[in-house]
């Protein structure tokens, strides 16, 4: 057992001996790292991707647009962006689910219009999240009818931080230039980037159809998955040169190219990457439920960061009946942070468990570690600069219990089957103190807190 107050003297006389500022392990002895890719198409380039001195991937080259006061491309960091399922006529219920959504780390979150009905409430829902102090950019969503809705409601084009244009359903036949005109107008009127989002779900039948034909007049005629993938491409950069000839400049137009299978959105980014410098949204459309979801868009995406493809990502979770939104956004989170990209809350190393692990003390106590931290990370954020970059480790067992405890900045080592009911803490890589008896979580918990205090209150 150890109390609150013998935690506290520990880290006391550790200030003192200035273990707390041990600075963390970087990668700066590699400066250099280069990695070929076998040539993933017959008419590709051997591809290399490096890492600097702080470990960091190189990143596609795009230019930087500015959604509200988040950047998106250029050197800012990969943004996290998520969307609402509530019906935005809804003004109280969607402010709070935005609300939730920034809260939880979303920093852009886009919202669905299109009704009159939606767009009239845009500006009351602005109103309500900066009355309770969130200022979070708000992206429309339009399909259809958007160049209709942001003539009508000027209101709602103005309390819109960036609007999302969708080039296969902004109009057909004679009236697709005049309505996609329209709104890129209103995103210059009202000084708005805008998104140029193409899905293989609603891709430009006119276009599709066209390129299919001209394909089948070939002598060599390509597959119909190149072609649609082709598509997608001109799709995107040729509505994106069309709005900067209207006179949106380069600055305030992001790209995404959206599929729902990963072998297709890696290919389709690959391409879009090596022609355009555009900003570039990431997500695979209609991810699905679940681990299904979770696991393919990290597949897709992770690819695809990997090699510096990529400035916002959204995953397109579908949510379990009356489950929570935000689970989208931290997974989003973890993505980038446990391919070392970003640093948002910290995480817990916790192994899987085995036949020496039959008590389920250590599962609980890692995810009720996890759980708290998250929860902490909007005050401990505000306070404490740095506390997300903190490492913790909850293990089960003798085997690699220690080991690896020593290698988190805090790190527990729970008995395992048949062991000395006694659990050692570990701090900054030293053996600090043991833990006994059945209050073991909870003094863990305050340990956590002293460290967090000591280590990053005084930066």
């Amino acid at each position: 057992m150890i109390s609150s107050t013998a935690a506290k003297v520990y880290f006391d006389t550790a200030i003192v001996q200035g273990k707390p500022a041990r600075p963390r392990p970087r990668v700066n002895t590699l400066t250099v790292f280069i990695r070929s890719l076998d040539s993933f198409q017959s008419n590709s380039q051997t591809l290399k991707y490096m890492l600097n001195n702080t470990g960091r991937l190189a990143r596609h080259e795009t230019v930087a647009v500015k959604v509200g006061g988040i950047s998106i491309g250029g050197q800012a960091p990969v943004v996290v962006q998520s969307m609402t399922n509530t019906d935005t006529a809804d003004a109280e219920a969607t402010a709070r689910q935005i609300q939730e959504l920034a809260e939880a780390g979303s920093e852009l979150v886009r919202i669905t219009v299109d009704t009159e009905a939606a767009a009239s409430q845009v500006a009351t829902i602005w109103e309500k999240l900066d009355a309770g102090g969130c200022s979070v950019p708000i992206v429309g969503d339009f399909h259809y009818n958007g160049h209709q809705l942001l003539d009508k409601y000027p209101e709602c084009a103005q309390a819109l931080a960036k609007y999302r244009i969708n080039p296969g359903n902004v109009g057909f036949g004679r009236k697709k230039d005049s309505q996609f005109s329209t709104m890129i107008e209103k995103a210059i009127e009202y000084d708005k980037p805008v998104r140029i989002g193409v899905n293989w779900g609603s891709l430009d039948q006119a276009l599709l159809t066209g390129m299919m034909d001209d394909n089948s007049r070939l002598s060599a005629p390509l597959d119909a998955e190149d072609v649609m993938r082709e598509a997608l491409i001109v799709s995107a950069i040729s509505n994106a040169q069309k709005a900067e000839e209207i006179g949106l400049g380069r600055d305030r137009i992001v790209l995404s190219c959206k599929v729902s299978g990963v072998q297709k959105l890696i290919a389709v980014y690959r391409d879009l990457a090596k022609r355009c410098d555009y900003a570039l949204h990431l997500g695979l459309t209609e991810a699905g439920m679940g681990s299904k979801g979770i696991v393919a868009s990290t597949a897709a995406i992770g690819v695809l960061l990997q090699e510096g493809i990529g400035d916002t990502i959204r995953i397109s979770l579908t949510p379990e009946p009356g489950g929570d939104r935000t689970k989208e956004v931290i997974v989003a989170q973890e993505i980038l942070q446990t391919m070392g990209l970003r640093s948002f809350t910290p995480l817990v190393t916790a192994c899987p468990g085995c036949g020496r692990t039959t008590s389920t003390v250590f599962q609980e106590l890692a995810d009720s570690i996890q759980n708290y931290v998250r929860r902490q990370m909007p005050l401990w954020r505000e306070h404490y600069p740095g506390v997300e970059d903190m490492n913790l480790a909850v293990m089960g067992c003798i085997v690699n219990g220690p080991g690896e405890s020593k290698h988190a900045d805090i790190g527990i080592s729970l008995p395992g089957t048949g062991e000395s009911p006694t659990a050692p803490v570990f701090i900054d890589g030293a053996k600090a103190m043991t833990l006994r008896g059945d209050n073991i979580a909870e003094e863990f918990q305050q340990i956590v807190n002293d460290y967090v205090e000591h280590r990053y209150g005084s930066v």
